[in-house]
């Protein structure tokens, strides 16, 4: 993600002198980079106090520097993987705008959780998208999962119901729930997200067990505001990071964490259902930098 960062730290140093122009330059990167300004001031601050007490002048200790810099900001200190409820099934509902790969991800995830000899049922809750349907179709008999869905424009929140009801009846131990890619703008598309949260919890007995935003990494800054939007209308509980494999613009993904306290859960870094990843932040420090 990064790793032309670290080209550009390595010209601006062949200069041989750290002055506001490698400054100047250097917060130009970041911020093509879509880092948020402020936090492109906060790296760049740190990094000043680093160069006059540490009297750094190379550009290896000035690229570990910054790798720091930036690592720190993810401020997760920890893995925290999916969370798998007391009594079965466990209910995932997934959001997220349109593009993102969100139903690639629930089929990948049931993939992974099939291959584990784990019950898995599916649910087609973006019900506005007849090729959203089809699609998680597929992934249900690619991966041996049962599959609840119902006719295109047809109510989501029903769908997502009767999938519980249908996965208690059969004993499955998972559901994943699709759910349309809403809009975060359209403040009715939002509302109806509230609906489907709420009567997923009426069927359940309890809260779902995970509500994931899936964010596409190349989104840049808009990835903040669909954070916003979509934890204030759903309650989120978690972050999966898509597509991971392909951006060199995940700057706004500096400080996601810090500024939401929404901890990233997954990251696909490919198309294999294996390179849907538990998040472990130092390796994800280091990714970004490969």
């Amino acid at each position: 993600m990064f790793k032309n960062l670290l080209h550009r730290v390595d010209r601006l140093m062949g200069r041989g002198v750290i002055d506001d122009e490698f400054y100047e330059e250097l917060e130009e990167a970041l911020l093509q980079a879509d880092t948020h300004i402020k936090t492109t001031g906060e790296i760049l601050a740190e990094l000043k106090t680093a160069v006059r007490d540490e009297k750094i002048v190379e550009p290896e200790a000035m690229k570990e520097r910054l790798k720091s810099a930036i690592a720190s900001r993810f401020g997760q200190k920890e893995a925290r993987g999916l969370d798998i409820a007391d009594v079965p099934p466990t209910l995932y509902l997934f959001v997220g705008v349109n593009g993102v790969g969100k139903t690639t991800t629930i089929g990948k995830i049931a993939d992974l959780l099939t291959k584990r000899n784990q019950k898995v049922m599916l649910a087609a809750g973006d019900t506005f998208r007849a090729a959203a349907i089809d699609q998680l179709e597929i992934w249900a008999e690619r991966t041996g999962s049962d599959i609840v869905r119902s006719q295109p424009n047809a109510d989501p929140a029903s769908v997502i119901f009767d999938a519980i009801t249908a996965a208690k009846a059969r004993k499955a131990d998972f559901i994943l729930a699709d759910t349309a890619g809403r809009q975060h703008s359209k403040a009715a598309l939002m509302a109806e997200l509230k609906k489907v949260t709420g009567v997923a919890e009426k069927g359940l007995g309890r809260k779902p067990d995970e509500i994931l935003c899936v964010i596409d990494a190349n989104t840049g800054q808009n990835a903040i505001r669909q954070v916003e939007e979509f934890s204030a209308a759903a309650g989120i509980t978690g972050l999966v990071l898509t597509k991971l494999d392909s951006t060199a613009r995940g700057g706004a993904l500096i400080g996601i964490y810090d500024r939401f306290k929404i901890p990233i859960k997954l990251v696909g870094v490919g198309e294999k259902s294996t390179d849907l990843q538990d998040f472990k932040p130092e390796r994800f420090a280091q990714m970004l930098f490969e």
